[in-house]
């Protein structure tokens, strides 16, 4: 057991890493591409790559709850599109932050969907966090700017995602649950994409209604590319992580992820975090921390 939890602890360093670096690539990428298109190219090469790999090794497990699988790619690609909005629109390590809150909704959903206790820290925990997302966010004159909102909305479909590989991970092989989360993110932008032109929609979704383009330089391409690689890789990791250790560690583990984001969003531009952003960060890292302590 503690050769697994070991495993898993690495995959997830891995993972945060990976997907940190993807968030910063993606970052580059905004003068050019919106975030419904980083969606698509994020996951088409991705679904090449595992029905590659299934058709050179079959999977073992038998299946079945195929409404499960599904749900598991629906909340990654409502998770991600929200993630993609936020990176392009506020700074990454806020963005990247914000979408860990899903432990917090992790912990809501279960009491409220599977009637599992609350015990007084699990409350203090989410009282935590919750008081670091306003710290992040702002909200001194009232309101929350809908950047912010969409991030934190990202978080609670994150958690539904990964609650949902959980449910499925013994009878689905690492590499269906994730082209499940792939297709899911190819067709569903393709949708979009087509409806566009023929969708009068307001503001607030007009992300979701744009335009395919494609008309990108080389130099672009090939950081899609690269994109598209990486981000594959990460989603292996972060499966298997979850995979080979309990949520509660991994979860933990999870929040390396921030560091890093920060680190690279410094890099490219983003403003060092003020004590205020730095405190909420802190805040829900502890929140999550807590929370993760009880399962």
């Amino acid at each position: 057991m503690i050769k697994n939890m070991d495993r898993g602890i690495l995959f997830m360093l891995l993972s945060t890493l990976v997907a940190a670096l993807n968030g910063a690539v993606a970052k580059m990428l905004s003068d050019d591409l919106s975030a419904l298109e980083l969606v698509f190219f994020r996951n088409v090469l991705g679904v090449f790559i595992i029905l590659y790999t299934l058709k050179h090794t079959a999977p073992t497990l038998k299946g079945g709850k195929f409404h499960l699988l599904f749900m598991r790619g629906l909340w990654g690609f409502l998770a991600m599109i929200l993630y993609f909005y936020t990176i392009l629109n506020i700074p990454l390590g806020e963005a990247i932050t914000l979408n860990k809150t899903s432990p917090l909704f992790v912990s809501i959903l279960a009491y409220y969907l599977l009637n599992e206790h609350l015990s007084k820290r699990a409350i203090l925990a989410l009282l935590i966090g919750f008081l670091g997302i306003i710290f992040i966010t702002k909200p001194f004159g009232l309101s929350v700017s809908y950047e912010h909102f969409l991030g934190i909305l990202g978080g609670f479909f994150a958690a539904s995602a990964y609650a949902t590989i959980r449910k499925i991970k013994d009878i689905y092989d690492t590499r269906v649950i994730m082209l499940s989360f792939m297709v899911v993110g190819t067709v569903l932008p393709v949708i979009l994409f087509t409806l566009a032109p023929y969708v009068d929609a307001p503001d607030s979704i007009g992300f979701l209604f744009v335009p395919f383009s494609g008309d990108y330089s080389m130099k672009v391409w090939i950081i899609i590319g690269f994109m598209a690689l990486i981000s594959t890789i990460s989603q292996w990791l972060l499966t298997k992580a979850y995979s080979f250790s309990k949520a509660s560690i991994i979860g933990v583990i999870s929040y390396t992820n921030i560091p890093f984001s920060i680190g690279f969003g410094w890099m490219l531009g983003d403003a060092f975090p003020d004590f205020w952003t730095f405190t909420g960060i802190g805040l829900i890292i502890l929140g999550g921390v807590l929370v993760s302590k009880e399962k």
